[in-house]
């Protein structure tokens, strides 16, 4: 199952897997709506330089999940779970912060009322 999630008008591309029964995100439309950079690639690979345990940690925190890019085609996305979007927006300076850690605590919920 794929779905976008509105946060604070921002779209964010996330896909529950049945295999594991978690959510898991976009990490560079989660990036792109807490910080509201143009550059979205570049803060991220600037991120993984400040947080050395972050960079050390990616191939765990991040895994590939096919979904829809821009264009309508399907593309595979670096994409995390509920756990490991809490542990990258620990990098991340926002204002925004707890307003998404509401939207992780919802599908966290989910995730957990979705497997019973």
């Amino acid at each position: 199952m794929s779905n976008i999630k509105i946060f604070e008008s921002k779209k964010i591309r996330s896909a529950w897997d049945e295999t594991d029964q978690k959510w898991y995100f976009s990490v560079a439309d989660v990036v792109e709506a807490l910080t509201d950079s143009n550059h979205v690639k570049q803060y991220i690979k600037r991120m993984r330089l400040r947080d050395p345990e972050l960079n050390s940690n990616w191939g765990t925190i991040c895994t590939l999940v096919e979904m829809n890019a821009a264009d309508g085609k399907r593309r595979q996305v670096q994409c995390a779970n509920v756990e490991g979007l809490l542990r990258l927006i620990q990098s991340i300076p926002s204002p925004n912060l707890f307003f998404y850690l509401l939207l992780c605590a919802k599908c966290a919920n989910f995730s957990s009322i979705h497997s019973t």
